[in-house]
């Protein structure tokens, strides 16, 4: 059996259908009492007026119709279901389990069950005053309040149809957004600092050619291994999966800083992290070796990594000097630029926290990236589309 919501369309035509019905019932009714002219001049023009009432309160697309003719739809409503029943008898009676409806559907709870009672209550006394049989009362009392529930009932289920298609449309529109987002972080992360890698090499290979031709041709099958490396890559961040290793990002950022002339200082021995905390960690270390190729001249650099809270979480520091004193740094635990934002909006999904910032008058032209997640961290459930990016545990 499906469990797929039905179509709003689908919904509405059910409330049209359950609606012609009970008035079709109605009619039935009062043409099996043999009624009079009046009657069948009523029968004919009552009844349509009735059922267009009815649609303007149940119609999901008539709220703004409603909420301009409320109260007066709903006091015309009880006029044309009251004058008939007194005036014509209990075969008009079926008509007063609609009002009951509507006063569920269109007035607070309180208000709505209360007159739905006593419209179920009024229909009770004047079949009574009618002198109507104890089997004919409860008839007309247990009519209306059924009636009434049920129209009340189909139409809050076709509410809802319609608004679980609008939320599935809605839950669409943030997944797309989400993926883009996902996306467009993936590509700024890889291609800002391969291309940055590529960019550095092929200088340093213009100025070897002619003085160090070995050299350059060493150069040039790095370069070699970073662009094919560049397009898987992308490849993955298409199929949107993607790991990576701290390791192996740690040996191109040596290869990279030596090739800007740069002194590197790297550790990063530590193991047994889990996929994710892995593939966190070298993303940092990308974007921040991308940065200090970017925005310093740097003279040496210090990667490292280490275990903190009983091993429980895993720590790492990237340490550049070379940060002149008016660049623009930033030195918030919440980093506004495109890749740190993305970095840090990133460890916030597996509960660790980022910190970044110059180093201060004890170290002048230092700047320091500092990010902590957690050792055995898993992936989030969700993109962090709109989550603010904050940090954690002092990092």
């Amino acid at each position: 059996m499906s469990s797929a919501a039905p179509s709003p369309t689908i919904a509405s035509v059910l409330v049209v259908v359950v609606f012609s019905g009970y008035l079709l019932m109605q009619l039935v009714n009062v043409l099996d009492s043999g009624p009079s002219g009046m009657e069948l001049v009523a029968c004919a023009a009552v009844p349509p007026v009735l059922a267009a009432l009815q649609y303007a309160h149940s119609a999901p697309h008539a709220a703004a119709l409603r909420e301009r003719l409320l109260p007066w739809t709903l006091i015309l409503q009880a006029v044309l279901t009251f004058a008939p029943l007194i005036t014509f008898g209990w075969h008009w009676g079926g008509m007063a389990g609609f009002l009951a409806g509507s006063f569920l559907l269109l007035l607070p709870p309180v208000a709505g069950w209360t007159l739905f009672g006593t419209t179920t209550v009024a229909v009770v006394v004047i079949s009574a005053l009618q002198s109507l049989n104890f089997v004919s009362i409860a008839y007309m009392g247990v009519s209306t309040a059924l009636t009434a529930l049920i129209i009340f009932a189909v139409v809050r289920l076709a509410g809802l149809a319609t608004a679980i298609h609008a939320s599935r449309d809605e839950l669409a529109r943030m997944a797309v957004a989400r993926e883009r987002l996902r996306f467009a972080r993936d590509l700024h992360d890889l291609l800002g600092y391969s291309l940055s890698s590529i960019t550095l090499k092929n200088e340093l290979i213009a100025r070897l050619i002619d003085s160090n031709p070995q050299r350059a041709r060493d150069e040039v099958a790095e370069v070699l291994v970073i662009s094919r490396q560049a397009l898987a890559d992308v490849r993955e961040v298409a199929r949107g999966y993607r790991d990576m290793s701290l390791l192996v990002e740690a040996e191109s950022a040596r290869s990279v800083l030596k090739a800007a002339g740069i002194e590197a200082r790297i550790d990063v021995s530590v193991t047994g992290l889990s996929s994710t905390a892995n593939t966190i960690l070298a993303t940092v270390l990308r974007e921040g070796v991308t940065n200090i190729l970017r925005h310093s001249q740097p003279r040496s650099c210090s990667i490292s990594t280490s275990l903190l809270d009983d091993d429980t979480f895993v720590r790492l520091e990237i340490v550049n000097d070379g940060v002149g004193a008016g660049s623009a740094v930033p030195t918030s635990s919440v980093p506004n630029g495109t890749g740190l934002g993305n970095l840090a909006a990133r460890v916030a999904t597996v509960g660790g926290g980022l910190r970044v910032g110059a180093g201060g008058d004890d170290e002048p032209g230092v700047f320091r990236l500092a990010v902590r997640v957690p050792v055995h961290a898993a992936p989030a459930p969700e993109s962090p589309a709109h989550r603010e990016p904050t940090s954690r545990l002092g990092v």
